[in-house]
């Protein structure tokens, strides 16, 4: 464990250094190896949530092409931060015009989070893209696809990232409790997986923080830790509104919601995601539970008081028993 806490520097330490390292993107890292291995890559578009390997297999990409060379002939911008058009009519294309160094004929813009970019800005990147073929390839990350613009799109190939599964999260669990001589129970790896939800850099942050407090980790601490109620919480606040017991739900939920820090859209989500795997309520209730809760979360996005939008939440979800 570092002296100083600092989640990037165990992000850093067990990024995957090469593409047998790389968990989960089995069928991204295959199609990869072979543009590495022909010496040759079209412009890519990285699509899929936070914390499963865009920006890693970026780098290792990079890594495996330009070997010692990599760092002059890979550039990473992250486009929420300049996501400008004068950072593409400058920064990026200064870059771009350039030739690499070493043996291949081009070098690597990497822009992270490129959904984040103007529309100005895509418009400028697409040009460059087409001008600048011969000398430099973009790789672009984005949360959604669907906010790249079209002409940019076609221009891609584009690879969709999936979250990792239990078993990829259960093996970097065991890799970085070896490594840092950490105990964890098995209770605390089904937690790890069900608060990280497939991210890894989630995973490895709250593990940290975790062995900053003690060098066994449980149950109990990974949800304190992750401000996250455990499963059993959110269930026993859902089966008391359905039995019309609404005075007891209301103040278990409130109680959970001021012991883990939990805010009304943390809840709300917990609630929709316990009431899909909750054993003993029927389908259809299980639909009105859902529904009910999509209702609440866009108040609460909209600025409604979170307090009264709860209630009523547990209010609709009691009334179902009884239209029923």
């Amino acid at each position: 464990m570092v002296e100083e806490f600092k989640s990037e520097i165990w992000i850093e330490k067990y990024r995957p250094k090469s593409f047998d390292d790389v968990k989960g993107q089995e069928h991204i890292v295959e199609k990869l190896r072979g543009f590495v291995d022909k010496k040759n890559m079209p412009h890519l578009l990285f699509a899929g949530p936070a914390g499963v390997g865009k920006t890693t297999l970026a780098v290792v990409t990079a890594k495996t092409l330009f070997k010692e060379n990599w760092r002059s002939n890979f550039m990473e911008l992250n486009a929420s931060d300049e996501r400008g058009i004068d950072v593409i009519r400058n920064k990026v294309k200064d870059f771009a015009r350039t030739r690499a160094i070493g043996d291949l004929p081009f070098k690597i813009i990497y822009l992270d989070e490129s959904d984040a970019l103007t529309r100005d800005a895509q418009q400028a990147l697409r040009r460059i893209m087409e001008n600048y073929t011969r000398t430099c390839r973009f790789i672009l990350a984005c949360n959604y696809s669907s906010m790249i613009i079209d002409p940019i799109q076609s221009r891609c190939a584009l690879f969709r990232f999936r979250p990792l599964s239990k078993e990829n999260i259960f093996e970097i669990i065991e890799k970085i409790a070896k490594a840092e001589s950490i105990v964890v129970t098995d209770d605390a790896k089904e937690a790890l997986y069900k608060v990280s939800q497939g991210d890894c850099r989630k995973l490895e942050n709250i593990m940290q923080a975790c062995n900053a407090i003690s060098n066994k980790i449980g149950e109990n601490l990974v949800y304190s830790i992750s401000s996250t109620a455990r499963p059993e919480e959110i269930k026993k606040i859902i089966s008391l509104a359905m039995n019309n017991r609404f005075i007891e739900a209301r103040d278990l939920l409130i109680d959970t919601m001021l012991q883990y820090g939990l805010s009304g859209i943390d809840i709300v989500k917990q609630i929709q995601s316990e009431a899909v795997n909750m054993d003993g309520i029927e389908d259809k209730e299980r639909l009105e539970v859902i529904r009910y809760c999509g209702e609440v979360e866009f108040r609460l996005v909209e600025g409604s008081d979170p307090v009264i939008q709860l209630e009523a939440l547990l209010a609709k979800i009691a009334t179902i028993n009884q239209n029923k």
